[in-house]
């Protein structure tokens, strides 16, 4: 079986409380809306904290079209990219001429070369290594990740497998869409990067998650409920008010296949390691499910300290619960929703190699 050796994270330069983030959209925000203070209870509704973003507050307040975020994309995806990518081999103990796949994922900025390969360049990794770059799935992003990888360690028991998520979702901010969609991704949103390295069973060693089985799932004729519109001043989100409603409905029948194929239930689930998109989306994990707030504790306090960054937050929970060093035997499912409107699943069983 597959196996995770480390997961590492890096948060971009700057940190804001979600109050220093309400100042600058009321200024914004504030003259087109009447009911402004009302809407900007979202901010407070979210259960935010704090969140990173790769531009100071002052660069929001500016207008800047799609090659000046898209180039600001890039010095920063590479700078964090390659910083993260370095801890991680250090920390599973992989020299970078034992990586074998490099899988890329991101869907918030875009460049050709892929930046992979210009971490690649940066960090001088061997040049066969196989790029798998992964741009569009959103939110489901680091799950697919991983899962991706899992098939690939299936198939090359002996390679070792990059797996590295770069998402800065403020760079994608519209200052001029007053569009209530924006206000909530304004609210919701932030900037992360984690990597994960991901090895066949010939190389698996010490203590950690073996993943197990996977799943991937497309809600038929759902283009509109999550994702980009891509316009000349650059990414407008896709953000459906329905999508908390769509969870409760479309979730648990997909999960019980899931666990279906495996003879599980949702009581085998210890842990439960899930993408939080939001407060309704977990509170939706949990009414679907019928778990408790405390199978979800962890995904809560991510979004709390770092806010929604799209497809590495579940690795920053994945983290969180690989630093709780679970007992031998016990199993955890790895979930992501995102755009499609889809689903990615992992099943772990914490182990010893």
């Amino acid at each position: 079986m597959p196996f995770i050796k480390a997961v590492v994270t890096e948060d971009p330069p700057y940190r804001f409380e979600q109050q220093d983030v309400v100042e600058v959209v009321r200024n914004l925000f504030g003259d087109h809306y009447k009911d402004i203070e009302r809407l900007l209870k979202v901010f407070d509704n979210g259960q935010i904290d704090s969140r990173y973003f790769s531009a100071p507050l002052s660069w929001f307040e500016q207008e800047h079209g799609l090659q000046a975020k898209n180039d600001l994309f890039i010095e920063q995806a590479v700078r964090l990219g390659a910083e993260a990518v370095e801890r991680c081999l250090e920390e599973a103990g992989v020299a970078k001429e034992e990586i074998d796949a490099f899988i890329y994922v991101s869907s918030t900025g875009m460049a050709t070369p892929t930046i992979d390969a210009r971490i690649m360049n940066e960090l001088r990794l061997p040049s066969h290594i196989k790029r798998i770059p992964l741009w569009g799935l959103g939110c489901a992003g680091g799950a697919g990740g991983i899962s991706r990888a899992h098939d690939y360690c299936l198939a090359y028991p002996d390679a070792n497998v990059l797996v590295l998520c770069i998402e800065l979702c403020s760079l994608t901010f519209q200052k001029s869409d007053m569009s209530k969609s924006n206000l909530i991704g304004t609210s919701l949103f932030a900037d992360g990067v984690a990597c994960a390295l991901v090895s066949g069973e010939l190389q698996a060693s010490g203590s950690g998650f073996f993943t197990k089985k996977t799943q991937s799932t497309l809600m038929p004729d759902s283009e509109d409920v999550m994702g980009w519109d891509i316009k000349d001043k650059g990414l407008h989100i896709i953000f459906s008010r329905d999508i908390p409603s769509i969870v409760k409905s479309w979730l648990k029948p997909n999960v019980d296949s899931f666990l279906h194929t495996m003879r599980k239930q949702p009581d085998d689930i210890d842990h439960f390691i899930a993408h939080p998109g939001g407060k309704k989306v977990l509170t939706a994990y949990e009414e679907s499910l019928g778990f408790s707030e405390e199978k979800t504790a962890i995904s809560r306090n991510v979004l709390a300290r770092y806010g929604n960054m799209s497809s590495p937050t579940v690795l920053y929970v994945l983290k969180e619960v690989i630093a709780g060093r679970p007992s031998l035997g016990e199993e955890g499912m790895l979930t992501a929703l995102g755009p499609g409107f889809s689903s990615e699943m992992v099943w772990m069983e914490w182990g010893e190699a």
